[in-house]
Parts: structure tokens; sequence; C-alpha cells
């Protein structure tokens, strides 16, 4: 099997939860609201609103603010990427990997503003050989074309094997083994007593990495 590693972005490589927590305390500092609605909002997050516009619709309902959703939604964009952080253990490790052999590039779901800011702000982009985004592609995890195009930017061919790491069950794991990839599943306690295919689970994309390198 080709050394190709396929990383997810968010709570994978970066710690989307831990951003969204600053973003929403200085998101209640800015309308004025209570610290009960910084518990609300993570809350509501943490409930399965993926969809921003839908979740900002909510907020804007709750909330009865002035602005659109469309004017909250890229406020958002805009910000997160200034919010969200690489640890440099990952960074390091990223590059050791590709100092050992393998190609590594990240596949995310996601606006591609929002998305490939992260990428740039984080300096991910310097740490891998590619990245494809559904935002930017028009095609979603799991969908096996999104990993067929980040192998391709790459240099190799998605048959001829690889790994898919990342921390969703559905666009990760369902979508890298249905791709013909082997997979790592990075285990926040999001999805508890779900079944799961992964050929290894871990609680840390380090972990993750480690693995790789006893792989290759």
């Amino acid at each position: 099997m080709q050394r190709l590693a396929l990383f997810d972005l968010d709570n994978t490589l970066v710690n989307l939860d831990e951003a969204f927590q600053a973003w929403a305390a200085e998101f209640a500092d800015m309308h004025g609201l209570e610290r009960e609605a910084v518990d609300w909002l993570i809350e509501l997050d943490q409930a399965g609103y993926p969809h921003r516009e839908v979740f900002f619709a909510k907020v804007r309902d709750r909330f009865s603010l002035s602005e659109t959703v469309e004017e909250l939604w890229g406020r958002y964009r805009k910000r997160m990427p200034c919010l969200v952080r690489c640890q440099p253990e990952v960074l390091d490790g990223l590059l050791q990997l590709r100092a050992s052999g393998w190609k590594v590039a990240i596949v995310t779901n996601g606006t591609a503003d929002n998305q490939l800011g992260k990428i740039e702000q984080t300096r991910l982009s310097e740490a891998v050989d590619a990245y494809a985004l559904s935002g930017i592609e028009g095609i979603r995890k799991p969908d096996r074309r999104l990993f067929e195009i980040a192998a391709k930017r790459c240099g190799v061919a998605l048959d001829s094997g690889g790994w898919v790491i990342g921390d969703n069950l559905v666009a990760d794991i369902a979508g890298g083994r249905g791709a013909g990839l082997r997979t790592i599943w990075v285990d926040r306690g999001t999805w508890l007593d779900q079944e799961h295919d992964a050929d290894y689970v871990v609680t840390d994309v380090l972990q993750a990495m480690g693995i790789l390198h006893g792989e290759g």
C-alpha cells in the first residue's frame, strides 16, 4: 500500500471546538449577552447543526438580533480562521511524515473562505502536499471523488490505497472505507456507542501519525 495520508481538518488537525468556544465568548460580549448565552451557543453547536445558515437563523431568533443570517454567518467565517490553532507538534508531525516518504493532504468539508482561511492562518498549507475542500470542489465527504482529488494533487492514484484520518464516523471513516482506504478514527467522545469499522482508534492525531510511521 502506498504512503498516502488524507487528514480531516476540523477537530482532527485543529481544535475547532476550542476555537468555537472563543468565538462564542466574543460574540456574547459584542452583543451584550450574559454568560448563559455562551453556554447556549455551545450547546446549539453540539446539538448537530453543522450548516451554519440553520445555526445562525436559530441564533438570530433567540437573541432578536438585527443582523441578517447572511451577515452573522459571514462574520463568523471571517473570524474563525483567526481563532483556530494548530499545535506545533502537529505541524512537525506532518512534515516528518513527508520527510519519511508520505504524501499528505487535507480533505475537508466546509465553505471555501472559512476552511482555506484556517489552512493558511495555521500554516498547514506549508505542511502538506495538497488539499481538497468541498466548498471549492462542490463535492462533500463521504463522496469518494473528494478523496480522489486530494490523491491526484499529491501525484498518486487513490486506487493504490492509503489512509484517511478523521473524527467523523460518516464523512471520514465510512467515506474512507468506501474509497478503499484504511482508516484511523480520532475519537473525541462525541459518537457514543456508535458502531464503526475503523482500522485504528486514537484520541489524538499525533497518535495517528505514530501509527502511520509504524505502518510505513
